[in-house]
Formats: structure tokens, sequence, C-alpha cells
């Protein structure tokens, strides 16, 4: 008996080795595609007959991938170029163009469509220079895919059709559709049900940062990961994550204009969580943009967790001004190890510039200190190279960090991704934009961070790579690490600062 044709495959591409480089073989995350396990539960619901391939999770290279595709050979080849962080839809449309491009080869007539933010910031430009591709949804893509299943997919007319739908016609001419309508919050557990967890790879195949692996003896798999919420409320000029949002067609919108925050009920996250120990997970990412946020969500789902006894390692993120001290007590004992706070730049008078209307005066400092007297770890998040940054700013930002330890620290690059206010800005300006997809990464050999009026791409990037090794060889830094975490913690970020990045811009 012949295998019945699945209705659609959904795709998590793998651009490991372009994103990230050297990190890519030991220390780079590699987390579970929850938008593509969402949306694969979702379509399930109603009776789709959906399957899913993590090629990332399997390692699999641009040819391996493309041959799982084609031997699947389902109706609807959807990429899911999502992530969780700003940076993680255009980064990882390289390895997905990349497969697409083989899968359009070996198997001529699919019809194949990508979502994530990428393609709904800019869901012309993509169909114009990407030929294999037949057509990419607008916004997240619940209701367009639902109806796309439904459509004749070799009719022009019937495509029309498919509301928040942007496809090539049969002259090849670009259309844009009327948009979809996006989830309401009061239909979250119907529409966007439980995800597809059990179609992908087992937990113990995916691995958290080494970084949110030290409070749980280094050892960082198996991982898993969720949201709780969707969106955010604020509108930083940095930040592109609402793009997804979009209802709008217009030219020139970008996340300012679509954010949109929903959350599904406490008890129905806690059945995740229940599913993750079922399963033996100790690593647990909230890739909520900001968990800590709503006290009547997060405060409710830390107090279930607690009522069952789980012994979860959770990272979560947080603001600045809404992590209160008084839900700092419940968020340890719910497993909350790690907190993410945006601290962007100490400055006040950059962070008011980058966070517009969502800019509160908060003493950072005492903030560190807070959290971490309730045992909490502080992972501080930095930028480099924001519009207003200067050489000396920089250079205040760094001398910060250093006289104000947290027990992890990124610094990135300020960078202008597609669907943020930065990159309508640059837009316009004129300003050099990425012409690879892996320049929006932060780790690339083709980087290409945003340049401003006061410094060069250059300038800056080579700034934030000497902070880096600056801040994580510190001595002092590493004897916290090993005070706190014990030797191997100490062990693994040094193996990191042993990875040496090439950079194509620092060539020059």
């Amino acid at each position: 008996m012949s295998k019945v044709k699945a209705d659609i495959l959904f795709v998590h591409p793998n651009a490991s080795a372009v994103i990230y480089q050297g990190l890519a073989n030991n220390h780079s995350a590699i987390e579970p595609p929850i938008w593509a396990a969402m949306l694969a539960g979702s379509l399930r619901s109603v009776g789709r007959y959906v399957e899913l391939l993590d090629a990332e999770a399997e390692r699999l290279d641009f040819a391996s991938a493309a041959k799982r595709i084609t031997e699947i050979n389902a109706r609807v080849v959807c990429f899911v170029v999502y992530g969780q962080q700003p940076s993680a839809s255009s980064q990882n449309m390289s390895g997905a163009i990349a497969t697409a491009n083989l899968v359009r080869e070996q198997l001529p007539e699919s019809f194949i469509v990508f979502v994530g933010g990428h393609v709904a910031a800019l869901p012309r430009e993509t169909l114009e220079n990407e030929l294999a591709l037949n057509a990419v949804c607008q916004n997240e893509g619940v209701y367009t895919l639902r109806d796309l299943l439904s459509a004749d997919l070799k009719d022009d007319a019937e495509l029309r059709k498919v509301k928040g739908l942007a496809f090539r016609n049969d002259e090849g001419q670009v259309e844009l559709n009327t948009p979809s309508e996006l989830v309401a919050h009061s239909e979250m557990e119907k529409d966007l049900p439980f995800p597809a967890w059990d179609l992908l790879p087992a937990f113990s195949q995916y691995r958290t940062a080494g970084w949110h692996s030290w409070s749980n003896g280094s050892i960082k798999e198996p991982f898993a990961a969720l949201y709780t919420t969707l969106g955010c409320p604020y509108r930083c000029a940095f930040c592109m994550i609402n793009i997804i949002n979009r209802t709008d067609p217009g030219k020139d919108i970008t996340s300012e204009d679509s954010n949109l925050y929903r959350r599904w009920s406490p008890e129905f996250i806690l059945k995740q969580f229940d599913y993750f120990a079922e399963h033996g997970v100790k690593n647990v990412k909230i890739a909520d943009e900001l968990f800590v946020l709503n006290p009547n969500h997060f405060a409710k789902v830390c107090e279930l967790i607690i009522e069952r006894g789980y012994d979860f390692n959770i990272w979560a993120y947080s603001r600045v001004d809404t992590c209160k001290e008084k839900y700092l007590d419940l968020l340890k004992r719910a497993g909350v190890n790690w907190l993410g706070l945006g601290i962007e730049n100490p400055d006040n008078t950059l962070r008011r510039e980058i966070h517009k209307d969502g800019y509160h005066d908060v003493k950072v400092v005492d903030l560190i200190k807070m959290i971490q007297s309730a045992g909490i770890n502080v992972g501080g998040n930095y930028i480099f190279g924001l519009p207003e940054d200067t050489a000396e700013s920089m250079s205040a930002t760094l001398d910060f960090a250093m006289e104000n330890l947290t027990d992890m620290a990124n610094f990135y690059s300020a960078m202008a991704y597609p669907g943020s206010p930065l990159h309508l800005k640059a837009r316009r300006d004129g300003t050099a934009l990425p012409t690879e997809y892996e320049g929006y990464s932060q780790h690339a050999y083709g980087t290409l961070n945003l340049a401003n009026d006061n410094l060069s791409a250059k300038d800056i990037l080579t700034f934030r790579d000497t902070a880096w090794m600056q801040y994580h060889t510190n001595p002092s830094y590493l004897q916290l690490l090993e005070t706190k975490f014990g030797v191997a913690a100490r062990e693994d970020l040094q193996a990191t600062t042993k990875v040496k990045l090439k950079r194509k811009l620092l060539e020059a």
C-alpha cells in the first residue's frame, strides 16, 4: 500500500555553520523550533496530515535536508524561518533558501511557502529575489496556511482568495493578497493548541546555551523551550519581533506598527511543563520576549509549577522596569534560575531614544543586585553602536558591564533587522545593509552591523568583538563563575573564548 501524501511538511532549516562559525560545533544552542511545532499542532487540530523536519536538530546539511524533503513529497512544503531572538529569522534565511533551491531542482512541481519574521517584513522583495519560492505568509500564517491547503495550488484565481498570502502568479508577477487575521486572544487555545512536540526529534537532541546549563551542573541536554505569551506591547527601535503580527501590507510598516501582546492561560501552559517533565527535561527556556510583565500571568504560571513540585532550570526574560522585588522569591521557587535583562545601554539618554514610549528611568545597578540577592542569575544584554552612540559612550557601556558583573553577558552590535524601525530608517537614509542573509547574524563571517553618524560599522564591530573578549577573559569574571557554578562552568566559558570568529568586514 502506498504511503498517504502529507498535506504539509514544516521544515526548520539548518544554517548553524554559517551563522555561528566554529561556535556551532559545541557551543551554540540548538533550540526546539517552537513556531514550527505550534503551526503543525494548529493544522493537525483541524484534521490535516502534517509532518515536521528539524534539519538543525538532526544535523542535516542542505543536500541531506533537501533529499528528505523530496522523499516526503508533501503537497505543501512550508519553511518556518523563525527563532527565539531578533536576528534569528533573517540569518536563518540563508539555510532555508539554500535548501529550498535544492528542493526546487529535485522536485520542480513542489509548492514552497515561507513563514517567519523576515518574509513578513519583506514579502515582495523575498519573492522577487528568491525564485524557488511560490509564496510567503505576510504574518504568523495560522489562517493563511489553513486556507492554502483548501485551495487549488495551480490556480491563481484560488490563490488570490487566500488571505495573508503573497505569491508569484503564472506570469511571474508578485501579488500581495488582502491581509489575514491574527489569532485572537480568545481563540489562542483553539487555533494555536498544544504544539506538535511529538513530531520533533527527542528533546535529548536539543541543547541549551552553555551559560544556562551552569545552574544545572553544566548539563546542556535535554532542552525544551516554549512560549507562554506572544508578542510585546513595546515599540523599541532595534527590535523586529512584532512584525510577525503584521496585518497592514503597506510598504513602510514595521514592528512599531504591529505590536500586539497575547497569552495562553496559565493552566494551558502548565500542560506543556507537564509534558517536559514526563520526558525528563530539566533545562527550559521561556522564549517570551517578556515573561516577567503581567503578574496575573507569570505569577500564576510560577504558582502552578511550584504546586507540581517540579525542579526545572528555567531561563526567562524581563525588562529592567518590569522586574519587581516582591515577585523574585516566587520566580526562584518555580525554578527561574536566570533572568535576561535588556540593559542595552546604561546611558538614560540613549535608552530613552531606543525604547521610545516604553522608556522608564531605572537604577540598573540596584536591580542587578536585587535579582542576584534573590538567588537568580542575571544575563545582561548590551548593544554597541545604537544611533546616538560614540566611541566614548560605547566605552562607558563596557566600563559599566565590567564594573557590574552579571552572571552572563551578551554583547551585540546594533543591527537593522528587517521589520524594525532601524531597518526602515537605514533604507531611507541609504545606510549600508547586508546583501546576504548571514549579514544579519552577530557571529557570522559576513556580519554587517549598522553604522551610525559617529561610527563606521567596522569601528563598532571591532569594539564589540574586543569588548566581548575582554569581559569573558576577565579574571574577576572567571573567578565569579568558578565560585558560583564550579570548575566545569569556567572551563566551558574558556572553551568559547578559544573559538576565533573570522570577520569579512574587519579584513577590509
